[in-house]
């Protein structure tokens, strides 16, 4: 009994067991498939809708594109639930490149300055060149090293002249007839004035009898001399140059101003200068002087201030650095973002965004920056308050993304390509129907090209009537939204009745247009899309032609040659 004992209850300390460990393993699985169930429907909630011109704009609900005015379209997403331009880095690569990031946020102080780099140099309001004004052979030179200190009315050189002598020769023979012929007596001593000889140097002629050899050169400024031009048994001409004086007692402080700069200075404009060489001494002057024509080398505006240096102790060629303290605070509030978080392309300005701060994924944006301050930017388009960026390892996360193909700071999309890269799909029926719209776009472009503002209305209102009459039955939604979009953009041509109006929709226009052609895969013949790099605000605006020669739309006579080539259209 004692071993059946023992059985039965061995038995029951089993079944329970099994219960409680078998049990334990069907919640877990009912837990996990919750949880897929709770992924799955978190990942459904992120569905992001972007813009088939504009792939930038991403938004977490359906609606327009801020920027064309298109109808939003789900945006493609990886296996990974990413946007087609998103990309994963991994929590050991962020360690390992020390990734930063910054929630972007508004500002309304100043900095404490504006800092600007120059030099100093000679004021050239209070330079001078010593001339000769005889023609000769320089004898003797008494100034013998750039550098040297002269005052005014010092012996700078004695010229040997032949035509001062043939004048000095004339003097004393008229001074005998100057009772019976005083005007010939007059003009030959008029004559030695023009050569600048002195009123008490033609009488010690005159009243001597003798012919002075060698006529001596006196500075008519006091300076330091700049630059030593002749030298001994040199012959020089009338007007000639002989040295250069330079009056150091004031110089000028020049300082490079780069274009977003400008708005914050102007003259009589405080600024504190530092130079290298005494650097724990501030000088204060006020701007004097900005040059109203701009540097295209340098992409830079000098400005200057005059600086007193009647102790000599400031040398032309040093390098000084100045502050404006006096700069006006904004009451407006702006974005800012730190200096190391913007990679430069040339024209554009991109930095990296992290959309989710508890996710390792991060995507390029370009924005629009304006003024610096310090060390941080202003933002004028491209970010929105709260958006995390990255600060620190910026290019680390640029290389992760070109080595991924995503966009990046060497592979950006531009708006024909990002067109191109979002292929559309049409039916060979609608192609054909198609292609009068076409035609009555190449008439509109013609007319924006003589800017007849009246037959730009006129072509607008016929192409719209076409657009009416194409089967949108057969288009998905992104064709249909491009479609939208087109007739959207002709009713605003045809209820504008100015040129600027019009053609800003004709841009838009012409992107839709080019995105619909490039997906065709029947044209009759090769077309031509054209860009013109100073349209619509210098960010450049395209337009088909049916001839490779440039005919400008967006300008007309202004500037009718003005585009390239950028892309053809041909059967495919």
């Amino acid at each position: 009994m004692k071993k059946y004992g023992i059985y039965i209850t061995l038995l029951i300390v089993g079944i329970v067991l099994g219960a409680i460990f078998f049990g334990s393993i069907f919640n877990r699985n009912e837990d996990i498939k919750g949880d897929a169930i709770n992924h799955e429907h978190a990942t459904d909630g992120t569905q992001m809708w972007t813009c088939s011109m504009h792939p930038q704009i991403m938004q977490p609900e359906p609606g327009d594109c801020p920027i064309c005015g298109m109808d939003l379209i789900p945006a493609e997403s990886g296996e990974d639930g990413l946007s087609v331009d998103q990309f994963r880095l991994t929590e050991n690569a962020l360690a390992l490149a020390n990734i930063q990031t910054l929630v972007v946020g508004n500002s309304s102080e100043a900095n404490s300055g504006l800092k600007l780099s120059g030099k100093i140099m000679e004021n050239e309001e209070a330079n001078a060149v010593q001339s000769s004004y005889f023609k000769g052979r320089v004898e003797k030179l008494y100034v013998n090293f750039t550098g040297e200190e002269v005052n005014r009315g010092e012996l700078l050189a004695r010229i040997y002249a032949p035509q001062l002598v043939a004048a000095q020769q004339e003097l004393i023979t008229t001074a005998a007839l100057k009772e019976s012929q005083p005007q010939l007596y007059k003009a030959v001593r008029n004559k030695l004035k023009l050569w600048k000889i002195s009123e008490a140097q033609i009488n010690k002629i005159e009243a001597s009898g003798k012919v002075q050899e060698y006529f001596p050169v006196y500075a008519t400024v006091s300076g330091t001399v700049s630059e030593k031009m002749v030298s001994e048994g040199d012959y020089v001409e009338q007007g000639q140059p002989l040295f250069k004086i330079a009056n150091l007692n004031t110089v000028w402080a020049v300082f490079d101003v780069y274009e977003n700069q400008l708005p914050l200075l102007k003259v009589g404009q405080g600024i504190a200068i530092t130079t290298n060489a005494f650097p724990n001494e501030q000088i204060q002057a006020s701007i004097d002087f900005i040059d109203p024509t701009l540097n295209t080398g340098t992409r830079t505006v000098q400005a200057r201030a005059v600086l007193s240096n009647r102790n000599g102790l400031l040398k032309p060629g040093m390098f000084v650095r100045g502050t404006i303290e006096s700069l006006e605070r904004s009451t407006n509030e702006h974005l800012t973002i730190p200096e190391s978080a913007v990679l430069w392309t040339g024209e554009r300005s991109v930095v990296y965004v992290k959309p989710n701060s508890s996710q390792p994924v991060f995507e390029m944006r370009e924005v629009t920056l304006g003024l610096k301050h310090g060390d941080s930017y202003q933002v004028l388009g491209g970010l929105s308050s709260g958006e995390e960026i990255v600060t620190n390892g910026t290019f680390t996360v640029d290389a992760a993304a070109q080595l991924r193909g995503k966009r990046s700071m060497m592979n950006t999309l531009t708006s024909e390509v990002s067109a191109s890269n979002m292929q559309m799909e049409f039916t060979s029926s609608f192609q054909k129907e198609f292609m009068t719209v076409l035609t009555a776009y190449l008439h509109l472009k013609d007319a924006f090209v003589v800017s007849n503002s009246t037959k730009v209305r006129e072509q607008a209102r016929a192409m719209h009537t076409l657009v009416e009459e194409l089967p949108m039955s057969t288009l998905g939604t992104m064709e249909a939204a491009h479609i939208k979009t087109v007739k959207r953009m002709l009713t605003a041509i045809v209820e504008n009745e100015t040129l600027e109006n019009q053609r800003d929709h004709f841009i838009v226009l012409s992107e839709n247009i080019i995105a619909i052609s490039m997906s065709f895969t029947q044209l009759p013949d090769t077309l031509y899309i054209q860009k013109c790099p100073m349209a619509n605000s210098n960010k450049g605006a395209s337009w088909i032609s049916e001839s490779a020669e440039i005919r400008n739309p967006y300008y007309g006579e202004a500037m009718l040659t003005c585009g390239s080539v950028i892309d053809t259209l041909k059967n495919n």
